[in-house]
């Protein structure tokens, strides 16, 4: 009887006998250790897997969002000096403005064949009158470029909306019609031009809305939008901007300029009722 007793050992004896044994303890740390380490890799592979099939923004194709992006873009771009680096220059001829002082309009007047026509852009130099880079000052399409002995050559960039650049007096092109040019980009070499003689190697600079032209310095290190949102109506046209000012009045001539292109008092009177052309137009 005592042998089926001792030959039927209870489940707590057997725990109890496995734990006694030295081995034991080890071997289940070790086997813990197993299943938690496992636990934490497949964990780990489990989100680098999913992470392959997460799309970013900047994966997702960009044609449809990108072309009306452009646009955008350019209305944020600020003008720039139609130079590389305009400390280093003069303004030889200011734009002429209509509600400038007489004086000042007087100084922004260029006199040729024998007429007097306001200045429809800034000319810039240097002051020993070498030769220098003409660059973009906005972003655009070139719509013109166009050799001309009177104005020096000359280099149209549109900018959408109405919003074009004119750069003058310029040789070496560097650009061809229908170019896309950035912001900076090298356009040609200033030159000379027949219009403004007395400015010498110069850049004719011009900003126009809707063919009126604006005063560029009101409008550099601005956003083309500023230009956009102006009221020009009241600006210098590009069409008629070339305006007589021969006339009987000495207050209407500067003196310096009568002077030096040896005009009296009866030319002025021949000069009067004579139509002028703009040939910026």
């Amino acid at each position: 009887m005592r042998e089926e007793e001792n030959k039927r050992t209870s489940p707590k004896s057997k725990v109890k006998s496995f734990f006694k044994k030295r081995w034991a303890f080890p071997a289940i740390y070790i086997a813990s250790a197993a299943i938690i380490l496992t636990g934490v890799l497949w964990y780990q592979n489990s989100a680098s897997e999913t992470d392959k099939y997460k799309y970013d923004n900047a994966d997702m194709p960009t044609k449809q969002t990108d072309e009306p992006a452009e646009p955008v873009a350019k209305e944020f771009e600020n003008f720039a000096w139609p130079v590389v680096d305009e400390d280093s220059f003069i303004t030889q001829k200011e734009f002429y403005d209509n509600t400038a002082s007489k004086e000042k309009q007087a100084e922004s007047l260029v006199f040729y064949n024998n007429q007097y026509q306001p200045n429809t852009g800034i000319d810039l130099k240097m002051e020993d009158d070498s030769e220098f880079e003409v660059v973009a000052a906005l972003s655009g399409t070139v719509t013109k470029v166009a050799e001309d002995s009177l104005l020096g050559n000359t280099i149209e960039i549109d900018h959408d909306n109405g919003i074009k650049t004119y750069y003058q007096s310029v040789k070496d092109f560097q650009v061809e019609e229908g170019a896309e040019v950035k912001k900076g980009q090298p356009l040609a070499t200033a030159g000379k031009s027949k219009l403004n003689q007395e400015a010498g190697v110069h850049v004719h600079f011009e900003v126009r809305k809707d063919n009126v032209a604006v005063n560029p310095i009101d409008y550099f290190g601005k956003p083309v939008s500023a230009l956009q949102s102006d009221d020009t109506s009241g600006a210098t046209s590009g069409k008629d901007s070339a305006v007589e000012k021969s006339s009987n009045s000495d207050e209407e001539m500067p003196t310096d300029n009568k002077l030096e292109n040896g005009t009296d008092s009866k030319q002025d009177e021949d000069s009067e009722g004579s139509t002028t052309t703009d040939p910026n137009a």
